[in-house]
């Protein structure tokens, strides 16, 4: 291979950065195992959970968890309505006040640029939310942005059939 054909070969190869830095990657799981805990002591329900983790994908682009936490939202008992709808939340109302509350904390946490809008935003959700629940959903969108960095700048792919029962190669958290 010739320095140009390598360089090339080189730049566009996928580095999966939790294959490269595994310990860097167990400590991120380690984080998501964290705020999941938090969430389950604060009493948010798994459906919650991964409504949250959907939207976040949604917002950030990721493939990769969108495929993965969708399918975890089913298994959970979510309605594909409700997920059909997700990006538009705000226009149903199918959504509890409690729902709601950590969809708009999730959104403001992780379109964090706008600080007007974020404290805005986060003192809309205290109204929801204990401050149990409300550190719990922060923690939950914190480590989901991270995952969804680390799969996006990694590139981890969509496998057909992954996300169908009876399948394996899951993370454990994210």
């Amino acid at each position: 291979m010739d320095e140009t054909a390598a360089a090339q070969h080189h730049t566009t190869q996928s580095v999966f950065l939790d294959k490269a830095h595994p310990a860097a990657w167990r400590a991120l799981n380690g984080l998501g195992l964290k705020a999941k805990e938090a969430a389950d002591d604060a009493g948010l329900d798994q459906t919650l959970i991964e409504l949250l983790n959907v939207r976040i994908s949604q917002i950030n682009g990721c493939a990769y968890c969108l495929d993965l936490h969708v399918g975890d939202a089913v298994k959970n008992g979510e309605t594909a309505q409700r997920l059909a709808v997700l990006p538009a939340w705000r226009d149903t109302d199918l959504f509890t006040e409690k729902e709601r509350a950590a969809l708009t904390l999730a959104e403001a946490i992780t379109n964090i640029s706008d600080a007007r809008a974020r404290e805005h935003e986060g003192a809309t959700a205290r109204k929801h939310l204990t401050d149990a629940e409300f550190s719990a959903v922060s923690w939950l969108v914190i480590a989901m942005n991270a995952f969804n960095r680390v799969s996006i700048v990694s590139q981890h792919p969509v496998r057909k059939g992954r996300g169908e029962p009876g399948t394996a190669g899951r993370r454990q958290a994210g």
